[in-house]
């Protein structure tokens, strides 16, 4: 897989961002969106894909997509919030305590 393969896309009907090589689903995040914050609960990679960077991928497009619409994120996933932990760029983003489940 190269860079230029995976491809990070909102699917809102979904409920998801996506990761995809071509026509392949490799990994998602899934969220809940309330008014401008979108709150970040799960996050899967394809067994597949494990260990070729696809999860860092997708959440990176999924925040850079966020802060391109003006919004902010509470982090639920521990995947996403370790994400975030080493990458303090993205801590402009973060709110603490998000909407109600």
């Amino acid at each position: 897989m190269t860079g230029d393969d995976l491809v990070v896309g909102d699917a809102p009907e979904a409920s998801r961002y996506e990761a995809r090589i071509g026509d392949r689903l490799a990994g998602a995040s899934f969220y809940e969106r309330v008014g401008n914050v979108v709150v970040f609960s799960h996050t899967e990679v394809d067994t597949a894909f494990e260990g070729q960077g696809v999860g860092g991928r997708l959440v990176r497009g999924a925040l850079d997509d966020v802060r391109r619409q003006g919004g902010q994120v509470v982090a639920r996933c521990p995947f996403v919030r370790a994400w975030l932990e080493r990458h303090p760029d993205y801590q402009d983003l973060v709110i603490e305590d998000g909407p109600a489940r």
